[in-house]
């Protein structure tokens, strides 16, 4: 193992935190001492940056007392504190104070690492309407680059040019913004963020009234994936004056849209709000969005008019654990509304896709292999959805079920009862007495008797299959439907041409294996067919996943052959959707699967199947993952029928999300999984 693979620093996460001091109005000497306090909590958590709220050194709601030359000396003062506290903290703070400079006083941002001042950054966008009058104390920031201010008896950087990054932690590369600055149509954190942040941090105050906490809320997620960044937002907590206003001490962290841990508000304890966020991810991101690079050249490259302040992180490399909730499947949603809602926009796109390809074609009914198991389950009750939308009869369906030399009696009175219980038109061919003769006349063992079950016997068994289902479409003016699935196609788990790879419409070649079985949960929980149709569902569902292509006692198990789909669908989101290192992946996986009792499973997932697997179990299936995907497949995905992509998480259709060469390696990969993983 790399002694750094437990480390979050070795796979390019961050730990933030968005800080809630109690303040004292008008006290920066108290402030000063709470920040400090929490900085202390910070480093003992391992946090890597901690954003305060806006002015927490001087507070906010002071009004007039702004322009008082004690409380400016005041707040120098607990600067000072600050800076001289932090020599031997790990994080970096960002804290809020106000400070003159040539005769204007200004709402600052301060940077503050290891004893060290690295800059300052003015706020830009003063809020002088309904109950803000800031121009009334302040000077905006808006044109002032390449300054300096003199704080105690150093010169340090001061303007909206600002951004700081680690000399020896790539990619930690931070951006301060102040409150308003986002509520503005052109918020400073996109100027950061083309410059090269991927962090932006929003020191705000921001009093609280009926649904603005949604409003921060909307702002910071919408920030964070238009900008393709971390955002971590702090707002003004308990202790700001209310006269007339009160605060909720709202702090969060989000990362490309999505939120990853808040605060709690109106608490009255001092609170740190913590993630990892994943540089590594927004930094892949940026390369796959041509649209980013296209922004900062029609802003004309702003990392050329930025100053990039360095300064020493000092990163230990050492096991802290992760501060991340990890999706176990990257695919479904924990949360209950999100996976309705999930289920529901696949399912239609997949009915409307089909749909729309069956009134194109101007076939007269849809052709389909019907085998009892998860995908050809689910691609019917799609194209019955379909057939219903279309205002057609389910009769138009024709659902073939084609027993070979290991069809158990329980699959295939499954499928017979789901095509009798959807009421489309259903037939039975065996196959095997065509395969035998075709195993016979090529000479193989099989042939003569033999117990022979090599691929040659599983393949023959596919291909016969799907020529059957291609000549019948052919004599009934009908289209092939495709049931094989995305986690299939990724694995390359299919017969190639004249098999399971092909079809006239691959309606599933969108969707992962893992879930479909909640599409699938979701058909029955959301009432789309009849009751003995749920129940044929829910009997399909409890089904040990098989190919049933060879004869045995054992059913035989595709999990104990490719690995669970589980972890295959882990591995396939993150490499074909972020494209991240082999270790990081291994990281991910292991935080997210070692322990079944931690971390939120989707809502219908049953306990019996609630599993964990441990570093060796993740470390074995990635490395034959990798060889699947990247060296053993890819070719089948090249020739791939036409299917509607269903999940941002992406697609393996060459003309879509994945272009890859069908003559790769996975060398490269593997070298990284050993160099840097477990």
């Amino acid at each position: 193992m790399n002694p750094a693979f437990r480390s979050i620093h070795h796979h390019g996460l961050l730990r933030v935190a968005a800080a809630t001091p109690p303040a004292s109005v008008g006290d920066p000497a108290f402030n000063a001492e709470q920040t400090i306090a929490l900085a202390r909590r910070a480093h003992d958590g391992a946090v890597d940056l901690v954003v305060f709220p806006e002015l927490n050194l001087s507070s906010y709601a002071i009004d007039d007392l702004h322009l008082q030359s004690a409380s400016q000396r005041a707040t120098r003062d607990a600067i000072a504190r600050v800076v001289a506290a932090s020599a031997e903290l790990r994080p970096v703070l960002l804290v809020g104070a106000a400070l003159q400079r040539e005769g204007r006083l200004y709402n600052c941002a301060l940077a503050i690492a290891r004893g060290r001042v690295l800059g300052v950054v003015p706020k830009t966008f003063l809020p002088n309407y309904r109950e803000y009058y800031e121009k009334r104390w302040f000077a905006s920031g808006a044109g002032l680059t390449g300054l300096t201010i003199r704080l105690g008896d150093k010169d340090v950087p001061f303007g909206t040019d600002l951004i700081f990054a680690a000399d020896d932690l790539p990619r930690f590369v931070v951006h301060a913004e102040i409150c308003e600055d986002y509520w503005s149509p052109t918020p400073p954190s996109t100027l950061g963020a083309l410059a090269g942040a991927l962090v932006c941090a929003n020191l705000s105050a921001s009093n609280v009234v009926i649904g603005k906490s949604r409003e921060r809320m909307m702002l910071s997620a919408s920030q964070s994936a238009r900008a393709i960044c971390a955002y971590v937002y702090s707002a003004a907590g308990p202790g700001e004056s209310t006269t007339d206003l009160a605060w909720d001490g709202q702090g969060t962290v989000h990362e490309l849209g999505e939120l990853l841990a808040e605060s709690t508000r109106f608490a009255h304890q001092p609170e740190l709000v913590i993630a990892d966020v994943d540089l590594e991810r927004l930094a892949q991101e940026r390369l796959r969005n041509g649209t980013f690079n296209d922004s900062a050249a029609l802003l004309g490259h702003p990392e050329m008019r930025f100053r990039r302040v360095g300064f020493a992180h000092r990163p230990d490399l050492a096991d802290v654990g992760l501060e991340r909730e990890l999706r176990r499947f990257p695919f479904v949603p924990n949360d209950p509304a999100k996976l309705d809602a999930d289920c529901y926009e696949a399912f239609n796109i997949q009915v409307e896709g089909i749909a729309k390809r069956l009134v194109a074609a101007n076939a007269k009914r849809l052709v389909i292999g019907v085998s009892g198991g998860l995908d050809s389950t689910h691609a019917l009750i799609v194209a019955a959805k379909a057939l219903d939308r279309l205002g057609r009869p389910r009769a138009d369906i024709l659902g073939i079920t084609l027993p070979g030399f290991a069809t158990s009696e329980g699959t295939k009175s499954n499928a017979w009862k789901l095509m009798d219980a959807l009421g489309i038109t259903a037939e039975e061919i065996d196959i095997r007495p065509a395969a035998t003769r075709m195993l016979a006349d090529m000479g193989h063992p099989f042939g003569r008797g033999e117990k022979v079950y090599d691929v040659t016997f599983e393949n023959v068994q596919a291909g016969l299959r799907t020529d059957y289902l291609f000549r019948i479409a052919n004599q009934r003016d009908g289209l092939v439907v495709g049931t094989g699935d995305l986690s299939e196609l990724a694995l390359g788990w299919c017969t190639y041409g004249v098999g399971d790879q092909m079809s006239h419409y691959a309606v599933n070649a969108g969707v992962p294996k893992t879930l479909i079985q909640f599409l699938i949960r979701w058909a029955i929980a959301t009432g789309q067919y009849d009751a003995p149709t749920n129940a044929v569902l829910d009997a399909i569902l409890s089904q040990e996943i098989s190919p049933e292509l060879v004869p045995g006692e054992e059913l035989q198990s595709t999990e104990s052959k490719i690995g669970p789909y589980a972890l295959n669908d882990f591995f396939a989101h993150y490499v074909i959707r972020h494209g991240l290192a082999p270790s990081k992946i291994a990281f991910l996986a292991w935080h997210a699967w070692r322990d079944a009792d931690q971390g939120r499973w989707p809502i219908g997932y049953p306990e019996a199947a609630r599993t964990a697997y441990d570093l060796d179990t993740v470390r074995l299936w990635l490395e034959r993952f990798l060889v699947r995907f990247f060296q053993t497949s890819q070719f089948k995905r090249s020739a791939i029928p036409n299917g509607p992509k269903v999940s941002a998480g992406g697609a393996l259709s060459p003309r879509g999300d994945w272009r890859a060469p069908s003559d790769g390696t996975a060398k490269a990969w593997l070298a990284e999984l050993a160099a840097n993983g477990p």
